[in-house]
């Protein structure tokens, strides 16, 4: 019977594999992921300041001095945009304060679209500019890649699966082991890689689970994967519950085609009006009596109308408020006036009321200021701990080589941290393929310096 002393050296031997291993995957996540992970961070702390942002960069177009007086009718403030503009008004924005113009968008007859602003007061025109030109809108599409199109942004499926290996890989990393030094504090100085290194770990362990969280939380903007997730939310009635939707004939016409929407309710389709009542044919009940609905129905401030597309098209009033219990969508019948749809939050099944807690959350709406500096606190954070990560690999790579982490002495040890990865994989297929073309680079490495340390021999 062997002594259990004897077996030590072999424990430790495996300890100190299976750290390599984990450690040479957390490499290769960072790799991967540290400069998008850069622009994401600072992109996003941009974008949860984005309506504060965008009313003071286009103040001239937003902004308007509030009066007393009554403002005047949404057809009216309509009108005066399609005067300045050539085309058909598609959506319109009611002011939601008395110091905003209100948005009037118009889809010119090349096809292009332009939003038009119009001061309710006065009925003038303020100023115009490309639909969803504002400079927010330019950094929420830089933040998700769609800026380079629909292929580019793939990568952010990408991105965020590596980041949840990261952050799982770094807590292994992190663990203390009996050691006191760089767990909670930072030694030595600047100039010192340990000072590095204590710094990675330690911002990672304040910043690792809000990183953990904004990762998942926006895998349902996804391509691959939050398309998938969103066919099960909606796959029954597009997830509304039984009873929710009245029994009305539906268009073939998508939410998501006609307004941004909440993410669950992007596969939705619009119901038709129906022209003929039983008196005869019906005329429409024109954007100032919709307008009045919407308003006697509570929608929040700040909600949008979009117009009917056509003889058998809806009114549709949407409001998505930083309080989730307040987010609404109502379609009404615009010869009727009668509400086809009226949806809110707690209408949502449990699944779409988590996803789309999540989401209002991951964009600092939910909780007020609050939210977002917490959330811009964290995103500075990631930024220290790509920028930390990058010195101490600078500071600890081989002149003129890669400083890829030592492979384990037992490559059994990568075939299990392997096996894991295998199931995120499978959960996030991006992520997987990705993975599997790291795996054969890794072995390829693996083998060139088996290959040198054989010759040297």
């Amino acid at each position: 019977m062997s002594h259990p002393s004897a077996s030590r050296p072999a424990m430790r031997q495996r300890a100190q594999d299976l750290y390599r291993a984990v450690w040479r995957w957390h490499f290769y996540a960072g790799l991967i992921v540290l400069p998008f992970l850069i622009s994401l961070a600072i992109t996003g702390a941009l974008y949860l300041f984005h309506d504060d942002i965008d009313r003071w960069w286009h103040a001239d177009l937003m902004t308007v001095e509030a009066r007393q007086t009554a403002t005047v009718a949404p057809s009216a403030q309509r009108d005066a945009a399609l005067a300045a503009v050539d085309g058909e008004a598609f959506r319109y924005v009611p002011p939601a304060d008395a110091t905003r113009a209100a948005e009037v968008d118009v889809t010119r007859p090349d096809g292009s679209r332009v939003a038009v602003f119009v001061d309710p007061f006065e009925g003038e025109v303020t100023g115009q500019m490309p639909y969803r030109g504002t400079v927010m809108w330019w950094v929420r599409q830089l933040h998700s890649l769609s800026l380079f199109g629909n292929e580019a942004s793939m990568l952010i499926e990408i991105v965020g699966g590596w980041t949840i290996l990261l952050v799982l890989t770094g807590i292994y990393l992190w663990w203390p082991r009996g050691r006191r030094g760089g767990v909670v504090s930072v030694r030595a100085r600047p100039g010192k890689r340990v000072f590095w290194r204590d710094l990675h770990a330690v911002t990672g362990l304040f910043v690792g689970g809000f990183l953990l969280f904004l990762a998942v939380t926006g895998m349902p903007w996804s391509t691959v994967w939050g398309s998938k997730v969103n066919e099960l939310a909606n796959g029954h009635n597009f997830g509304y519950p039984d009873g929710v939707r009245v029994n009305v004939p539906m268009s073939e016409e998508r939410l998501a085609e006609r307004e941004t929407t909440t993410w669950s309710l992007e596969q939705a389709q619009l119901p038709t009006s129906e022209a003929m009542t039983d008196a005869g044919a019906a005329a429409p009940i024109g954007l100032d009596r919709a307008v009045a609905i919407f308003e006697a129905k509570g929608l929040a401030p700040g909600y949008a109308v979009n117009l009917p597309s056509g003889p058998a098209g809806v009114y549709t009033g949407s409001a998505y408020p930083d309080d989730l219990s307040r987010q609404r969508v109502v379609h009404l019948d615009q010869y009727r006036g009668e509400a086809l749809l009226d949806m809110g939050y707690a209408d949502y099944g449990p699944l779409g009321r988590g996803l789309e807690w999540g989401v209002n959350v991951h964009m600092g709406q939910q909780y007020g200021v609050a939210n977002k500096l917490i959330l811009a606190l964290a995103c500075a954070g990631i930024v220290l701990l790509c920028v930390s990560a990058a010195a101490m690999w600078w500071k600890r790579r081989p002149a003129g080589k890669l400083g890829v982490p030592p492979a384990p002495a037992d490559p059994r040890r990568l075939r299990g941290v392997l096996a894991l990865l295998a199931i995120g994989g499978a959960i996030f297929p991006l992520v997987g393929a990705s993975m599997i073309v790291m795996a054969v680079v890794d072995a390829l490495v693996r083998r060139r310096g088996a290959a040198r340390r054989a010759v040297s021999v």
